[in-house]
């Protein structure tokens, strides 16, 4: 297993602790920083397994398929544990998460007519933007950055339901080849 997979496991590996220390009160006064250090680590990992994969040529279709899945997890994770502490609607997360459905089921079909969807601008912007958009609700820094955390979340929306339209409109063709 090369380096990129090694960290694209470690980031998977890394989501229980994550949601252990973000749901239990294991440390008093110190989980939020813990989870926030475990989600800030394994969203670097993502970062790095893709730029070195890409670099040393190390492509594999073990981290075509587990990266976007690992990063998946991640957030969907994280999300849902700001709903249970009552700092998300469950309705964003909803909305969200089903995105990361029918694009993962849109490249199912795809790949099934021989087709490759890669990672697009706007999918990658979202996913940075979600990413952000936690750390900083990790973080609750108080009433005075309320109003940063609901742009944030309203950004990561918008761009979330941006990049949907972007990837079906750019690969309408799945829907016609993809027997759909």
């Amino acid at each position: 297993m090369n380096l990129p997979n090694k960290l694209t496991v470690l980031r998977v590996l890394m989501i229980p602790f994550f949601v252990v220390f973000m749901l239990v009160d294991i440390v008093p006064g110190m989980d939020k920083w813990i989870a926030l250090i475990i989600f800030a680590v394994a969203s670097l990992t993502d970062l790095l397994d893709g730029k070195i994969a890409r670099k040393y040529n190390l492509v594999t279709n073990f981290g075509k398929f587990m990266d976007p899945l690992a990063d998946k997890l991640l957030v969907s994770s994280a999300m849902i544990c700001l709903v249970e502490m009552g700092r998300l609607p469950a309705w964003i997360v909803i909305i969200i998460i089903s995105r990361e459905f029918i694009i993962s089921g849109f490249r199912l079909v795809a790949s099934d007519s021989g087709i490759v969807i890669a990672a697009s601008y706007w999918g990658k912007f979202k996913t940075v933007f979600q990413m952000v958009m936690i750390i900083v609700m990790i973080m609750d820094l108080g009433s005075s950055f309320v109003m940063l955390e609901t742009i944030l979340i309203y950004i990561a929306l918008i761009l979330t339901v941006v990049s949907l339209i972007d990837y079906i409109a750019k690969n309408k063709e799945v829907l016609t080849k993809g027997g759909m």
